[in-house]
């Protein structure tokens, strides 16, 4: 039998459009960061915009979702690039990665916070988290209403306060609010 949401999330990526399938803003504007080789998962990886950056820097790349039209349509992309990703249709917090086993590890818009500490497990020495997910300062307007997922402010932080953080950006709601980085908190961490 199928997870409960599975349904909804692929009624979702059945009907999102094709096209171009952007990374985040924390693995696009860091990918500098990103060793030049080793082994990569996306998490909840969607329609895969972590994915196709991460294998198209070299890495072997996994990708995890839950949604099986997530994971067909991130293979069919993937092939029209010529790019070779794993990706496999799972549900990610009834199955969470083993430990030490990634070099790098790419989550966005996914909270799920039973998983942070196996994920900080699941990367290798020296290995890498880039973290990217919505704040109860956000735009009410966008990403998610339930407080489940919603990081608190400063949150992202302590749920990986194991890791050594790289960067961390948390724009809030102070400022001129049409400009900056808003809505979501990103964190790049190193596990030592």
């Amino acid at each position: 039998m199928a997870p409960p949401d599975q349904d909804k999330w692929d009624r979702i990526y059945r009907e999102a459009p094709g096209g171009d399938v952007p990374a985040a803003a924390v693995l696009r504007d860091n990918r500098h960061l990103l060793p030049p080789r080793g082994t990569a998962l996306d998490l909840a990886c969607g329609r895969g915009g972590n994915a196709l950056l991460l294998a198209a820097a070299g890495l072997d790349t996994h990708a995890w979702d839950l949604s099986a039209v997530a994971v067909e349509r991130l293979s069919a992309e993937a092939g029209r690039r010529g790019l070779v990703i794993h990706a496999v249709q799972r549900d990610v917090s009834e199955a969470p990665p083993a430990p030490e086993t990634f070099d790098v590890i790419t989550v966005s818009r996914f909270l799920d916070r039973r998983l942070c500490r196996a994920l900080a497990e699941a990367l290798r020495s020296g290995g890498l988290l880039f973290y990217q997910t919505f704040t109860e300062d956000k735009d009410p307007a966008v990403g998610p209403k339930n407080p489940d997922y919603i990081l608190q402010r400063g949150e992202l932080l302590t749920l990986f306060a194991g890791l050594r953080p790289v960067v961390y950006r948390e724009e809030q709601r102070i400022g001129d609010l049409e400009q900056g980085f808003r809505n979501e908190a990103m964190l790049v961490a190193c596990k030592n």
